[in-house]
């Protein structure tokens, strides 16, 4: 009898494999029912009228040595030759004060790019996620490792909410939905990812690269106008600048780069918090870009999933650590957070590869490490007040790096 539950158990398991493998197929040969148009309007230098595109060269997925089919393929039969990761991380998570003081900057890594910043009283969220899995009914795709940070009944308030592109490991429809019905946060995103959204009932605002909004506007309560954040004693409230970066956006492989990516810089009274979103190094010039809208004194910056093949430090739509290290400097940020690395397995690289190469490059700039040091899921820090980076000798180790490769 027991032999005959093994094989009926077998069998069954064999066939819910084959039916997951045919969904993951079927995304990527029935393109007239599953492409979407989530924004219309005008051609732009990044926008030809029915998709977006990064306008200093196209993105281009990383080369896996075989076709993404035969990817989820050898990953659901378990072939999967991937560097080895913990089945799961310990975590401690931490119970946030309510808010931070007026000139008070605190920030909480919650996992993946999620990340909780309290500035001058305002309660920010960074790509929101708490669900177990990334990607379609929280039932596709991988698979979280380390819970997170902050349970979600250990939230503040939270007041404002920014969502870089539509990526189901940046916008979980379950945690937004979760939030809006709790707290009615504003949502910041760009264009087009406000109509997914809304069609859960989450309203959004989407702006496009180059456009901002004050607090103020996205509460209603008077006229838009432009601050200027040079001296922060005259600074109302916040402002929210959409701005460009390299990327691409997908909910469904069909609807590839219907709606827009961006990264964000947000004014606040405390400082300026610079939230880099998904993005690969493009032409280097957006941090550069961003950098002119004021002094940061907090960037939020991608070190992970950017190791598609043995050896592999960049891909064109992820940084790796080098690159991140050179997009702080781009930025003048005076401290940094890393993250998308440790929560959810994307890529090829080890579990801690991106922390320990992120410390081998900063030692190659003499930057200190506490400038940019990774945090454990559920670490607070404050955030130190805007100070230019000091540099002091560079000591690069070539033999330390090329042994991460």
């Amino acid at each position: 009898m027991g032999r005959l539950f093994r094989k009926i158990a077998a069998g069954l398991g064999v066939t819910l494999l084959f039916l997951v493998v045919a969904l993951c197929l079927a995304v990527t040969i029935v393109p007239p029912f599953l492409d979407r148009i989530y924004y219309q309007g005008p051609a732009s230098r990044h926008f030809d009228g029915a998709r977006f595109f990064n306008p200093d060269g196209a993105d281009v997925l990383a080369a896996r040595g075989r076709n993404l089919q035969n990817a989820i393929a050898h990953y659901l039969l378990g072939r999967d030759d991937r560097p080895k990761w913990p089945h799961a991380i310990a975590v401690k998570p931490t119970r946030p004060a309510p808010f931070a003081a007026p000139r008070g900057m605190v920030a909480t890594w919650v996992g993946h790019a999620t990340v909780l910043v309290q500035a001058a009283g305002i309660n920010i969220l960074t790509d929101p996620i708490w669900s177990d899995r990334a990607g379609p009914f929280n039932l596709i795709g991988p698979k979280r490792i380390a819970q997170p940070g902050v349970r979600f009944d250990d939230l503040p308030k939270i007041d404002l909410i920014v969502i870089s592109h539509n990526h189901y490991d940046h916008l979980d429809i379950p945690t937004l939905k979760k939030l809006w019905e709790r707290d009615r946060p504003k949502i910041v995103t760009s264009l087009g990812n406000d109509t997914i959204l809304k069609a859960a009932g989450i309203p959004a605002t989407a702006l496009d690269w180059g456009q901002s909004i004050s607090g103020a506007a996205l509460r209603g309560l008077g006229k838009d106008t432009v601050i200027q954040c040079e001296n922060y004693e005259h600074c109302p409230d916040y402002r929210v600048h959409v701005t460009r970066n390299h990327h691409w956006g997908s909910r469904w492989a069909t609807d590839r780069n219907r709606a827009l990516w961006s990264a964000f810089l947000i004014e606040t009274r405390a400082g300026n918090i610079f939230f880099a979103g998904d993005t690969g190094a493009g032409d280097m010039a957006w941090p550069s870009e961003a950098a002119r809208l004021g002094p940061i004194r907090l960037a939020i910056l991608p070190i992970g999933a950017f190791r598609f093949q043995k050896g592999q430090m960049e891909s064109s739509t992820h940084i790796g650590p080098e690159q991140a290290v050179r997009i702080f400097e781009r930025l003048g940020a005076s401290t940094a957070i890393p993250v998308h690395w440790g929560t959810f397995r994307l890529s090829y690289e080890q579990w801690d590869t991106p922390p320990r190469m992120l410390e081998q490059f900063l030692r190659c700039e003499g930057i200190e490490r506490k400038r940019f040091a990774p945090l454990r899921i559920g670490q607070s820090i404050p955030v130190p007040g805007y100070a230019p980076v000091p540099r002091g000798p560079k000591r690069c180790d070539r033999k330390a790096i090329a042994a991460l490769e």
